[in-house]
């Protein structure tokens, strides 16, 4: 197995009034639940991309994908097939991605499990730095992000309400909870994210493959996170993930104040019907 950090992200500091953070749902079969933030962050290092490879992946996918404007990000769909005709070097490209997320146990010890997880999705993810925000919205909340990073230099993945802050370099694989707002920041600016300081033409841009890894509710009960009535969540004072907004510099959740009746059965993300 390749080298593998796991990284507290448990020490979460929530805005008055509220004392926790927790995500909804806007998936019928969990409107009346929630589930607490994953209280990990995984950084896998791997070496199975070689540098003829990674080159001729970054080369490619920055041709997808349109970041003209600092905090741009931007998305473009691929396929493992197209992945490995630009990287014949590589053996087993999604075979050796299935392996790093095995490292990190998420979805239990059976090699198959993260095969599967693998094929259902491989995108591209390029950015000019990144503000703060989190994503929530369809089937997210039932899901880790996986990134695998091919050109950084001179970056920080930063989970502010988390208190973490992890350097970025190329051939690290990281799996986190993208219901906690995160984003990519200069180490120099301490954590914060500036949008200026990702200006520098190709000095400012990143690269990532990306997917996500779908999580049941009995895998969440084991990862510490189970999905519960949203009255427990109301009665641990929690913030719901689903609507909060964050500033894209700091982080700070804006208006907290006016999202304090997100965790009642009045207030889910579904349709009327349900309610």
């Amino acid at each position: 197995m390749p080298a593998h950090r796991i990284i507290a992200a448990d020490a979460l500091a929530a805005p008055r009034p509220f004392r926790a953070f927790a995500v909804r749902s806007d998936e019928p079969r969990h409107a009346w639940d929630a589930r607490a933030p994953y209280a990990r962050l995984h950084v896998v290092r791997t070496c199975f991309v070689d540098a003829a490879a990674r080159a001729a992946l970054v080369a490619a996918g920055y041709a997808r994908v349109d970041i003209a404007e600092t905090f741009a990000v931007d998305y473009a769909a691929t396929t493992w097939a197209e992945l490995a005709g630009l990287a014949p070097t590589v053996p087993d490209l999604p075979g050796q991605v299935a392996r790093a997320l095995q490292a990190t146990g998420v979805l239990g010890d059976a090699p198959a499990a993260y095969d599967r997880s693998v094929a259902t999705r491989v995108d591209w993810l390029a950015s000019r730095g990144a503000g703060f925000h989190n994503d929530v919205g369809r089937h997210w909340s039932r899901c880790l992000f996986w990134i695998l990073a091919l050109d950084v230099d001179d970056v920080e993945f930063v989970v502010p309400h988390a208190g973490v802050r992890v350097a970025l370099a190329p051939g690290e694989l990281v799996v986190f909870d993208q219901t906690m707002a995160h984003g990519l920041c200069r180490p120099r600016d301490a954590g914060v994210a500036k949008a200026e300081s990702f200006a520098e033409g190709d000095a400012g841009r990143q690269l990532f493959l990306t997917g996500e890894i779908e999580i049941d509710d009995a895998q969440w009960a084991a990862l510490g996170s189970p999905r519960q009535p949203v009255e427990a969540h109301a009665a641990l004072g929690a913030l719901d993930l689903m609507v909060a907004q964050f500033d894209d510099r700091s982080g700070a959740v804006q208006r907290p104040a006016a999202l304090k009746d997100g965790m009642k059965r009045s207030t889910c993300h579904v349709d009327e019907a349900l309610r």
